[in-house]
């Protein structure tokens, strides 16, 4: 392949932005759009917390990380009663998928 040559997400199986927002809404049955800036907030949060703590950009752009992402959303989103604290779920899988390089060695 050509240095120049650009890969489409299909051929790296990368998620989007947009596939990783229909996922989790997917996951935690919210419809529509009026949400999606939030939703997107969340998920851009949640992604930075996983890149911060280690797990590598395989996992989360290959869609390993997808219910992690969705569980952190799902511990903000629901933040409404008593303070904003990621659950002991959300923290075990952060550490499963740090430990998986995703090919990283």
């Amino acid at each position: 392949m050509a240095n120049d040559e650009i890969l489409t997400n299909e051929e790296t199986n990368d998620e989007t932005d947009d596939d990783i927002l229909t996922h989790v809404k997917a996951a935690l049955g919210i419809t529509g759009t009026f949400q999606d800036n939030t939703l997107t907030e969340y998920i851009n949060e949640v992604i930075e917390y996983v890149k911060a703590a280690g797990v590598s950009e395989n996992v989360i752009n290959g869609g390993l990380a997808n219910g992690l992402i969705t569980r952190g959303v799902s511990d903000l989103w629901n933040y409404g009663s008593g303070g904003t604290k990621l659950s002991n779920y959300f923290i075990q899988r952060l550490l499963q998928l740090k430990a998986d390089k995703g090919g990283e060695g």
